[in-house]
């Protein structure tokens, strides 16, 4: 069986970060581990507290992980803080990760920054020229470019921007002020859209944490980049099509969807 590691925060309700990256790598076939970058107090209404780990014991879970049983890719989610991101690159490429999916949480859905300055210069310094793709929403992307994006057009140079400056593939990924489902991956100039329909579902928590883990998940089974972009994007089509509803504010999706067994209903 394939791994993959994913290093981000942990969600109690279950919709994101590790909770949503551990379900969606089992349901894409794969076995999933974690190391916990920050516990938060959340649920589909909000955030009310995060308590981040020490750099030290960040290393020291990494440490662990790749020593015993490494991974076949990585997905790193949110991190807040310059001295977690620094000690997660240092020891990706001390172990020599491959396969490594960075999707930037920067900017909430309502436009508001979720990490300082100071941690989007670390981001950018250490951990986004490792990686093997990029997984920005357009406000991300518009930090990450220093473009506005306002068309397809305007997707594509910020996506080569990226690119270009950190040496690795980006997939842009439409919604937000685009209005559609379609994401634009560049990578070694060359462009490919993946188009896709919009889903009418307002149950959207964790969608980027979803996508991102399959994207890692299937690379970890051998599909090229391509291939995994698009096997992601139906997994999430679906778990957003199942029509879960729960919670009080933005839910969950249903990422079990497809899952057949007998232990299951």
């Amino acid at each position: 069986m394939k791994t993959v590691l994913t290093i981000a925060g942990s969600d109690p309700s279950g919709g994101a970060g590790i909770q949503a990256d551990i379900k969606t790598m089992l349901a894409n076939g794969v076995y999933a581990m974690s190391a916990i970058t920050a516990l938060t107090a959340q649920n589909t209404t909000g955030v009310t507290g995060i308590m981040e780990v020490t750099p030290e014991f960040l290393g020291e879970q990494l440490d662990n992980i790749f020593t015993d049983i490494p991974p076949d890719a990585v997905k790193i989610g949110m991190m807040c803080e310059k001295g977690l991101i620094a000690i997660a690159a240092e020891r990706l490429a001390r172990y020599g990760a491959k396969n490594i999916v960075v999707d930037p949480v920067m900017v909430a859905t309502s436009g508001a920054r979720l990490i300082s300055e100071e941690a989007v210069a670390a981001l950018k310094e250490h951990l986004l020229p490792i990686a093997s793709v990029l997984t920005p929403n357009i406000p991300e992307a518009e930090v990450l470019s220093g473009r506005t994006i306002k068309s397809p057009q305007d997707m594509k140079k910020a996506a080569q921007d990226i690119s270009e400056k950190y040496a690795c593939a980006v997939l842009c990924k439409g919604g937000h002020n685009m209005n559609d489902a379609n994401d634009l991956l560049y990578r070694e100039g060359s462009y490919r859209w993946f188009y896709g329909s919009r889903i009418d579902n307002p149950n959207t928590h964790g969608t980027g944490c979803t996508l991102s883990s399959a994207i890692a998940s299937n690379l970890a089974k051998g599909y090229g980049l391509d291939a995994s972009v698009e096997r992601g994007k139906a997994y999430l089509s679906g778990a957003l099509g199942a029509m879960l509803d729960l919670g009080k504010g933005r839910g969950p999706m249903d990422h079990g969807v497809g899952l057949r067994g007998e232990f299951l209903p």
